[in-house]
């Protein structure tokens, strides 16, 4: 094998090298990955089992899971940076799991919530890192009759518009115009709509969100008091500055 590549030109012993690299680290462990998919159980809801929601690069289905939302062919290429692994969060103690499991163990987390993104914000970074896929939160609650509604962040705007229109139609929201929008970076990014002139920004009309903090501390989490961050309008100013403590945290549903 060594005298067949010194015949190759230099650059094709580069490409060579660079893809044998590439499976060498793919195959060996990494005790940062392993560390951190072992804290995961015990960190979670044991009711919720949240080993079917892990996905890493050894799965069969790693790779159609992480390309699900990947709306740019652009950093879909054999040299995109990928995930360690890829978390589809099927519950709130999920999602509480892999803030706290990233944090012990010096793992970026980016966010997915469902949506479209087209500048690789939810799915690239160039450090160690995990993707938390929101994409199964989607549930959908209104309520008419007090004229609010919760929704989970891995629901789209459109979903969303969809659930309102059934109960009502002379209700909506403030919110985009395009239905394959995420939820949850929709509204955490302020929310510009067609009826912000009239109404605000979407995030002017949160009353509440639960949310998991990224300052959790480490000690066993009691799950029947699972923290709610409420959002008052009489003592939260309206301005998206006054939420961006809010929006570095993971939120997994709303109320407006």
């Amino acid at each position: 094998m060594i005298q067949t590549l010194m015949k190759l030109p230099s650059y094709s012993v580069a490409v060579v090298l660079c893809i044998l690299s590439t499976l060498w680290l793919s195959t060996t462990s990494n005790p940062i990955i392993e560390n951190f998919l072992k804290c995961l159980p015990h960190q979670s809801h044991s009711n919720y089992s949240i080993s079917e929601a892990i996905y890493t690069r050894q799965n069969a289905t790693f790779e159609s899971v992480l390309l699900a939302y990947v709306r740019n062919g652009r950093y879909h290429t054999p040299t995109t940076p990928k995930p360690l692994a890829v978390v589809t969060a099927k519950h709130e103690s999920h999602v509480q799991a892999t803030v706290i499991c990233a944090k012990r163990h010096g793992l970026q987390i980016i966010i997915r919530s469902g949506g479209h993104d087209y500048v690789g914000l939810s799915y690239v970074s160039h450090v160690p890192f995990v993707i938390l896929d929101m994409f199964h939160l989607r549930a959908i609650h209104v309520d008419v009759a007090d004229e609010s509604a919760w929704v989970e962040s891995g629901a789209t705007v459109g979903e969303l518009y969809y659930e309102i229109a059934k109960k009502s139609k002379v209700h909506g929201l403030s919110a985009a115009a395009g239905p394959t929008v995420g939820v949850g970076g929709h509204f955490s990014g302020g929310g510009y709509g067609v009826m912000m002139r009239k109404y605000g920004l979407t995030v002017d009309n949160i009353e509440d969100a639960k949310l998991v903090n990224l300052n959790v501390g480490f000690a066993p989490l009691d799950w029947d008091a699972l923290t709610s961050t409420t959002l008052s309008k009489s003592s939260h100013n309206s301005t998206l500055g006054e939420y961006n403590t809010l929006w570095r945290n993971a939120l997994t549903s709303l109320k407006f």
